[in-house]
């Protein structure tokens, strides 16, 4: 897959003429995810990138994640996305692998969670033993199917929790409500929010 591929050429189109809302004033503190497409593990179709977190860590251990965590000072949200795929995952990249932006995600732990979408060619990674227990390649093709995502009752009625299906997994919010919003938003060329999406109580 290069970078002339027509998915890099439709996700960059779509992301391009996304407005993403962002939580420019708010007490909350900052983290950044990266959404990484690439090939899938045996170098076969389009895929996106999610880890699975050690289950040493104090905060959200073994869940489904994408490659991200809190701003160091004075770091922009997209320094802070390259800096955490770096130290999480071994894979360098930069400004120019970005596609584009998603909507900030406010999670029930406190967080302004930016998230930017990124192309790579090629994702020779080496996960972080310290942070990443595995890391899960999972084709683009695997997020179209009719019972995902699954809305479960919430808070209520008008923040339904998000599950989505991927595979033999399920991923919840908020790491499920960015996956949705990147399938509907840089895939398939939508405008989907997320913002009202919540999240089960133990992934808070």
């Amino acid at each position: 897959m290069s970078d002339d591929h027509p998915l890099r050429a439709r996700m960059k189109n779509n992301l391009a003429s996304f407005e993403p809302k962002l939580l420019a004033q708010t007490d909350l503190k900052r983290a950044s995810v990266a959404v990484i497409t690439t090939l899938d593990d045996t170098g076969g179709d389009p895929a996106f990138i999610v880890t699975r977190r050690a289950a040493k860590l104090r905060g959200h251990a073994g869940q489904w994640a994408f490659p991200g965590g809190r701003l160091d000072s004075g770091e922009t949200s997209l320094e802070g996305a390259l800096r955490e795929t770096r130290e999480e995952l071994g894979l360098t990249l930069t400004a120019d692998h970005c596609l584009g932006q998603l909507d900030d995600y406010e999670t029930r732990s406190g967080y302004a969670m930016s998230a930017f979408v990124f192309w790579v060619s090629r994702a020779q990674m080496t996960p972080n033993p310290d942070e990443v227990a595995a890391i899960h390649h999972f084709e683009i093709a695997s997020l179209d199917r009719p019972d995902s995502p699954e809305l479960l009752p919430g808070p209520s009625p008008e923040r339904p929790i998000i599950r989505m299906h991927v595979g033999p997994v399920d991923i919840h919010a908020p790491t499920g409500a960015i996956l949705h919003q990147f399938h509907e938003v840089a895939v398939k060329g939508l405008t989907t929010r997320v913002a009202h999406f919540d999240q089960p109580d133990w992934a808070r």
